[in-house]
C-alpha cells in the first residue's frame, strides 16, 4: 500500500511540474523582447494611401469566428494587459509603429494586417487577417527599422500545434481567450468592455465566445494528434499550400482528406507580381482573383461544402463564403503600383560602383538566364491587355536542387472529394483551364491539390460574385485581364526577376539560407542552424544576423522540408544542384554589392560595362 501511495504521488507530483512548465509558458511565451526603433523608415514604394489600403483593407477572413471587438478587449493569461497591446503583439513579429494612433480603418490601433470587417448577413465584425499581415516586411540596422511593403513578414503566426516553449500566436491567443473564460472575473471584465451589463446580451456572448474558443481548441488538438505540421514553421515560414489544403479537404469535405504538411516556405514578395504569367512558388496558378480567394479561404474566410446533414450543395447554390471580392479586386489593383524597395544609402551605407559594376557583368554571365524579366509578345501573352506580361521559368527540382518537398507534396498528394457530388458536365462549365499533361476524365476520388483547389475556387469566385452583384461585363476585370482559373502542376519553383531582393531575407522558397553571400557559396560553406526571428540586417553579406537571441526559433536545414541545398555555385558537374560555376570570394560579394542595386534607375545608368572571359561550358558527366 505504502508503495502504491508513493507511485500516485511521484505521479501526481509529475503531472504538476508538468502543469507547472505548461502554465508558465502560457504566461510567459518564448519570444523576443520588442525594441521599438529609433526611427521607423518607409521606403519610397508608393503613396501613403496605398500603404493603408494595402494594410487594411479586409478580405473576408476570420479567426475561427473571433469578433474585432472580443479581440481588443482579451486581457491575457495573467495580467489585466491587453493581448491586443500593440507592443505584445509586436513580440510576435507583427508590425506597429511606435507613433501609431487609432483610425477609421484601424480603429482599436492593431498591428499591419489586422482589419475589421462586417458580416453582410449578420452585421457582426470580425478580425480579419489580410494579406498584408504576411506580405509586410521590417528590417532593422542600428537601431533604425526599414519597413518593406510587400516584403517577407517575420512573424509567428500560423502554428496552431501546442508546444513547450509557446511563442506561437495562435497558441498564445487560444490560452488568452480559455483563461477568459474560465476564469469569472476576467470574464466579467471582458464582458463589461464588449455588452456592457446587460445580463441576457452576457449570457449570449459567453455562449458565442465559448464556440470561438472550442473551434480554436479544436483545431490545436486535431493538428496536434494527426501530427499534421511535423516540421516546425517558426518564425517568418508556414506551409502554406498544406495548411490551405488541410482546411479546404480536411476541415470542410472529410478527415480522410488531411495530408502531412512538412513544406514551410517563406512569404514571396508582391512588388511586380501583377506581370507574372504564372503565380506561387511553384509556378501552379494563373489568375488573380483565384489566387487571391484561395489565400482567404487558406487563412479563415467562411466556407460550407456540404449541407450540415453532410450532403452535397447543388450546382446552382455553391458555394457561400466570406470572401470579399471587390475588396480583394482593390488590393489586387492597388498593388500594381507598388514599387521594389531601393536601397537606402544613407541607412545601409554607399554602393561601391566599381564593384557593383563587376557584379553586373557576373550577374549577365550566370543568374540572368534564369532570372531576368522575360516580357512577352503581345501575341504570346495569356492576357493581351497586360502590359507587360512576363514569362515566368520554373526550374525543375532535379536541376535547381533545392528542397523539393513542397513541390513534391503539390505533385503528389491527391485527395477524395466525391462527397461535393460534382459531375464532369459541371465541371466542364466552369471557367478552369489545365495546362500541361491530362488525363481525360478527373478522377474526383483522387484529385490533387492544385486541381481541387481551382474547381472549389472556382465555384467560390462565381457564387461570390453574384452575391456581391458583380455583373458579367465586370467579371473579367475583376479575374483580372479576363484570365481563366489555370493550373499547371511542375515539379519545380518559379525563378523571378530579383529586383529588391536585397529586402528579403531569408533565401531560397523556404528561407533556409540567411543571407546572399552564403547563397551564392558552395553548400559546405553554407549555416546548418541558424537563429530567426528577429530583424538585424547585415549589410555586408546582405541577409539577416544569424546569433542567437532569446526567444528566437533555431532552424534547421537537416530536417524535412528545411534543406538548404541547391541553387550552388561550384566546380564539377551541373545538374543536382549545381547550377553554376565555382565563384571566387571576390567575385560573390561583387555579385551581392549588384543585387543591391539591380534594377534601380538610380544606379543602373552610373556603371559601366565590364568585360568577363568567356563562360566555359561545364563538363560533360554521366
Amino acid at each position: 500500500m505504502r508503495l502504491l501511495r508513493r507511485a500516485l504521488f511521484g505521479l501526481l507530483s509529475i503531472a504538476v511540474l508538468v502543469a507547472g512548465v505548461g502554465l508558465y509558458f502560457v504566461a510567459y511565451p518564448n519570444l523576443p523582447d520588442y525594441e521599438p526603433p529609433s526611427e521607423l523608415v518607409y521606403l519610397d514604394q508608393w503613396s501613403e494611401a496605398d500603404r493603408q489600403t494595402f494594410y487594411f483593407t479586409p478580405q473576408g477572413t476570420q479567426v475561427k469566428g473571433l469578433e474585432y471587438d472580443w479581440f481588443r478587449a482579451l486581457e491575457l493569461p495573467f495580467s489585466r494587459d491587453k493581448f491586443a497591446a500593440p507592443e505584445y503583439l509586436a513580440r510576435f513579429g507583427f508590425l506597429v509603429d511606435p507613433k501609431q494612433q487609432p483610425t477609421p480603418a484601424n480603429p482599436a490601433n492593431l498591428p499591419v494586417g489586422f482589419a475589421r470587417h462586417e458580416d453582410d448577413e449578420t452585421g457582426r465584425a470580425y478580425l480579419d487577417v489580410t494579406c498584408a499581415a504576411c506580405h509586410t516586411g521590417e528590417l532593422r540596422y542600428e537601431g533604425r527599422a526599414i519597413r518593406i511593403d510587400g516584403g517577407a513578414a517575420m512573424h509567428s503566426l500560423a502554428s496552431t500545434v501546442p508546444t513547450l516553449r509557446g511563442g506561437a500566436f495562435g497558441q498564445a491567443l487560444g490560452m488568452s481567450m480559455a483563461f477568459t473564460y474560465y476564469n469569472p472575473i476576467k470574464f466579467r471584465r471582458f464582458a463589461n468592455e464588449v455588452v456592457g451589463d446587460d445580463e441576457r446580451s452576457r449570457h449570449q456572448l459567453r455562449r458565442d465566445f465559448k464556440q470561438v474558443l472550442d473551434r480554436l481548441l479544436g483545431t490545436a488538438l486535431n493538428d496536434w494528434h494527426r501530427d499534421l505540421y511535423p516540421t516546425e514553421e517558426g518564425f517568418g515560414r508556414t506551409d502554406a499550400f498544406g495548411r490551405i489544403a488541410n482546411t479546404a479537404f480536411g476541415d470542410a469535405i472529410d478527415p480522410s482528406n488531411y495530408r502531412i504538411a512538412n513544406a514551410p516556405v517563406s512569404y514571396p514578395q508582391l512588388w511586380d507580381i501583377w506581370k507574372f504569367d504564372w503565380v506561387q512558388w511553384n509556378g501552379s496558378a494563373m489568375q488573380p482573383m483565384a489566387r487571391n480567394i484561395g489565400e482567404a479561404l487558406g487563412v479563415g474566410a467562411r466556407l460550407q461544402l456540404l449541407h450540415e446533414n453532410g450532403q452535397p450543395v447543388p450546382e446552382a447554390e455553391r458555394y457561400a463564403s466570406g470572401v470579399r471580392v471587390r475588396d480583394l479586386h482593390t488590393v489586387e489593383t492597388t498593388l500594381t503600383r507598388l514599387a521594389p524597395p531601393r536601397w537606402p544609402e544613407e541607412i545601409l551605407g554607399k554602393i561601391d560602383l566599381q564593384q557593383a559594376s563587376l557584379g553586373r557583368a557576373l550577374y549577365r554571365q550566370n543568374c540572368a538566364s534564369c532570372h531576368k524579366a522575360r516580357p512577352k509578345p503581345v501575341d504570346q501573352r495569356f492576357a493581351p491587355d497586360r502590359d507587360p506580361e512576363w514569362r515566368m521559368r520554373v526550374i525543375p527540382t532535379a536541376i535547381v536542387g533545392t528542397d523539393p518537398t513542397a513541390a513534391d507534396n503539390i505533385a503528389d498528394h491527391r485527395f477524395d472529394l466525391s462527397r461535393l457530388g460534382w459531375t464532369q458536365d459541371e465541371l466542364g462549365r466552369l471557367d478552369v483551364r489545365l495546362y500541361g499533361k491530362t488525363t481525360g476524365t478527373l478522377d474526383l476520388g483522387s484529385i490533387s491539390s492544385a486541381k481541387g483547389l481551382a474547381y472549389i475556387t472556382a465555384y467560390v469566385e462565381r457564387r461570390a460574385y453574384q452575391d456581391a452583384g458583380i455583373t458579367p461585363q465586370d467579371r473579367a476585370e475583376l479575374d483580372g485581364y479576363a484570365l481563366p482559373i489555370g493550373v499547371q502542376e511542375l515539379r519545380g519553383y518559379k525563378a523571378r526577376p530579383l529586383d529588391g531582393i536585397w529586402a528579403t531575407p531569408p533565401f531560397l522558397h523556404n528561407g533556409s539560407v540567411p543571407t546572399l553571400f552564403q547563397l551564392l557559396s558552395p553548400l559546405a560553406e553554407r549555416q546548418k542552424r541558424f537563429w530567426v526571428g528577429n530583424r538585424e540586417y547585415d549589410p555586408r553579406q546582405v541577409g539577416i544576423r544569424t546569433e542567437r537571441f532569446d526567444g528566437g526559433f533555431l532552424l534547421d536545414t537537416t530536417i524535412t522540408g528545411n534543406a538548404n541545398r541547391g541553387h550552388e555555385f561550384r566546380a564539377g558537374c551541373r545538374g543536382g544542384g549545381v547550377i553554376g560555376r565555382a565563384l571566387s570570394p571576390e567575385e560573390r560579394w561583387a555579385l551581392v554589392e549588384y543585387l543591391k542595386v539591380l534594377g534601380d534607375p538610380r544606379f543602373e545608368p552610373r556603371l559601366t560595362d565590364t568585360a568577363l572571359r568567356p563562360r566555359l561550358a561545364p563538363p560533360t558527366c554521366n
